[in-house]
């Protein structure tokens, strides 16, 4: 005979591990901390021991001890299958959700375009995007699955391969010149857009470098438009405000479309950065999730 009374208690203890927090939990679960603190402390009461480490930090942080650490990954694997069976109980009427994290210009340029042949094969699950270029921390569930460009080292998720990428040189069509061939040196005449975003250990080149690599005799000026943000560098070369450096699968559909122009295409500048889908095991042991990775890691096969 199984013992369900403690049901809630057990949520409060896998929320508050995963938060690190009975703030954080409290929030998911849609109770007060104090309520989630009080879960915890009844489930501590009937299992003898203390269930979390607990240390003060701004708000309180919770570290599981070794011994909930262990039954963490059996009641996470638990409630996941009760939400599964849940759902099966619904039948047709039921309807999973995964939310997605990217950024803009991965959303607009790549995603957008393929979501309706994922809703076409899972009509049952609904996508919720989460529009950010700030890193979504997927380990403690404030995402189901992102995809990501970097190395693809981060910790707490699992990371798979999706497309490489490289750096292209780009402008509206209007820009380009009437009466003589694009060459490294009419780019140096131009306008230029610098991306000021950060790509650590990404081998992303400066104009100074690229133009270089072209053929330029003599490298440009350090002026030009300056911005900060990937997806406005784009528009800014959309509303032919100069000529950018951009990812090659960030204007793929700009290119398709004519609104862009590759220019100087013989230059190659593949980076060391790439694009995975990143979601941690927890959120990959959702039927959701993982069909959404599965769908995911064929996209990015199809780009290659």
């Amino acid at each position: 005979m199984r013992n369900l009374t403690r049901l809630k208690s057990l949520q409060a203890l896998e929320a508050s591990a995963r938060h690190g927090s009975f703030v954080g939990a409290a929030g998911e679960l849609d109770v007060t901390p104090p309520a989630v603190g009080q879960l915890v402390r009844s489930l501590e009461d009937w299992v003898g021991y203390p269930l979390f480490r607990r240390t003060r930090s701004g708000a309180e942080r919770l570290t599981p001890v070794d011994e909930a650490s262990d039954a963490l990954e059996d009641i996470s694997q638990g409630l996941d299958l009760l939400e599964s069976g849940l759902n099966k109980l619904r039948g047709r009427k039921a309807r999973s959700v995964v939310v997605v994290t990217a950024s803009q210009a991965l959303v607009a340029n790549w995603l957008l375009g393929r979501l309706d042949d994922f809703a076409a094969r899972h009509p049952n699950i609904d996508v919720r995007l989460d529009v950010s270029d700030r890193i979504i921390d997927l380990a403690q569930g404030e995402a189901d699955i992102g995809i990501r460009c970097g190395l693809g080292n981060w910790k707490g998720v699992k990371s798979t391969f999706l497309m490489g990428e490289e750096i292209i040189a780009v402008c509206n069509r209007s820009l380009l010149p009437r009466d003589r061939p694009v060459t490294a040196g009419w780019i140096c005449e131009q306008t230029l857009i610098h991306d000021g975003t950060p790509h650590p250990d990404g081998d992303f080149p400066a104009w100074r470098d690229w133009l270089a690599r072209a053929g330029a005799n003599q490298p440009p000026e350090d002026g030009g438009l300056k911005i900060n943000s990937t997806a406005a560098v784009i528009q800014a070369a959309i509303a032919a405000r100069g000529i950018a450096l951009v990812r090659k699968a960030l204007v793929a559909q700009e290119l398709e479309g004519g609104r862009l122009v590759h220019l100087l295409p013989e230059i190659r500048w593949p980076v060391k950065w790439a694009y995975f889908a990143a979601a941690s095991a927890k959120a990959l042991r959702r039927s959701e999730v993982a069909a959404f990775h599965d769908w995911l890691a064929s996209k990015g096969v199809e780009s290659r």
